[in-house]
């Protein structure tokens, strides 16, 4: 039951990443189309269309999101293809704790970087 639940989540992240992927698509690879959230007008990855969206907190709440369920995909995505090699109950518990300690690190540090870039951007747009 309990590994259920987890695959469950995994499958919810899937769909998730999905979403915000497209988003992410459209405005990174449409934008020159599309003019979304590049007030600068020209290329999305112009310093002014940069700075505008890194100001706005949906934008640093959705990378930290999509960093957060694409590190939980993929980690239990490989935690459950090392498990399917029958390894000990000790070494497959060894790799549960380096894969969440390593995940755990890595979204501290992406999270630290989106909060940090956020902050730049906001002194950036009123200094």
């Amino acid at each position: 039951m309990r590994e259920t639940k987890y695959w469950t989540w995994h499958m919810a992240a899937g769909v998730v990443i999905l979403f915000l992927l497209g988003v992410h698509m459209v405005t990174m690879h449409l934008g020159g189309i599309t003019h979304w959230f590049a007030p600068a007008g020209g290329e999305a990855i112009s310093q002014a269309n940069i700075l505008f969206r890194d100001g706005r907190l949906f934008f640093t709440v959705t990378y930290i999101l999509l960093l957060g369920v694409a590190l939980y995909h993929g980690l239990y995505g490989l935690r459950t293809i090392l498990f399917e090699l029958t390894l000990k109950p000790a070494v497959e518990k060894a790799i549960s704790f380096v894969l969440l300690v390593v995940g755990l690190g890595l979204f501290g540090l992406g999270t630290w970087a989106a909060i940090t870039v956020h902050t730049i951007a906001i002194a950036g747009i009123r200094g």
